[in-house]
């Protein structure tokens, strides 16, 4: 089994739909890397992975919007297709077995996260404003000094 795992930003909001009777989220993630050619140049690449996610659990669909950071791995499938000037276009796609919505991109509802796949489904985490974990730097008690 090959496994591809992809950090990006989604291009565009993503688009449910309903196939033979199951559900499928259909999105799209870019990846950008910056890195200078032989010339000394700054130069960017960007990758981008269109995504199918088979799910009953389509709850994570409104959260996926565009600019929002996400993590989704799955299995990798090359694909071919016929562009307009005769010649074959190659894309990659990604069959998801679970996605993870990250810190980044404006369309989050909160700043907690949420994540979806194929055994667990999707279930908020802690929210900032209702339980929030201190950091390293803020534990002001001993951390040996366990309360059990």
């Amino acid at each position: 089994m090959i496994k591809l795992q992809v950090i990006g930003n989604l291009g565009k909001d993503c688009v449910t739909n309903t196939v033979n009777g199951k559900n499928v989220i259909n999105f799209n993630v870019a990846h950008t890397e910056k890195f200078r050619d032989a010339q000394g140049n700054q130069k960017d690449k960007t990758i981008w992975v269109e995504c199918a996610y088979w799910t009953d659990r389509t709850g994570v669909a409104p959260y996926l919007k565009k600019g929002t950071q996400v993590y989704a791995e799955g299995t990798p499938e090359v694909r071919t297709y016929p562009k307009n000037d005769g010649t074959t276009g190659v894309s990659l796609t990604l069959r998801v077995q679970s996605v993870q919505l990250l810190g980044g991109g404006s369309a989050r509802p909160d700043s907690g996260g949420y994540s979806a796949g194929a055994s667990e489904g999707y279930a908020p985490q802690a929210s900032s404003s209702s339980s929030r974990v201190p950091s390293a730097g803020e534990i002001t008690e001993p951390i040996d000094d366990l309360p059990f």
